[in-house]
């Protein structure tokens, strides 16, 4: 992580440095599934999601949520996250590429800490977005 940015240097309509991942596999879906302790088989098992209309499985809505906390920490430590929220507005699906941004939507100071409010979003390879969301963070 590089250094984080100061309050005083910070302006509304700053991007954050987009995070662009490699395609979702399932073999990272396996691993989430040990990691987080979700098993359901509609992420894993393409047999079981086909029997619930789906074409194939997908990402957990928790993982996607985690890639908004990694463009949140690689920005500054993650003890200067204040909050973190998110909307699930599309499925993630196996080979999806996403893109994690974020922007400077507002700075404010509260209870002695100097605070600025960000939107986050992942956005898949076809410019769809699958999550959006805010998230808070303290700067020096």
């Amino acid at each position: 992580m590089a250094n984080a940015p100061k309050f005083a240097d910070v302006k509304v309509g700053d991007e954050l440095p987009p995070l662009k991942l490699p395609p979702v596999t399932r073999h990272q879906l396996a691993l989430y599934c040990g990691g987080s302790g979700d098993h359901n088989p509609i992420h894993v098992d393409i047999d079981f999601a086909k029997k619930f209309g789906f074409k194939d499985v997908f990402a957990h809505g928790m993982l996607s949520m985690a890639f908004l906390g990694r463009l949140a920490t690689s920005w500054v430590p993650q003890a200067q996250v204040r909050k973190l929220g998110t909307r699930f507005t599309a499925i993630t699906w196996v080979g999806d590429q996403i893109t994690v941004s974020g922007k400077v939507t507002g700075k404010r100071e509260e209870n002695g800490e100097k605070l600025v409010d960000l939107e986050v979003k992942c956005t898949n390879q076809n410019g769809q977005n699958t999550l959006e969301g805010s998230a808070t963070v303290a700067l020096a």
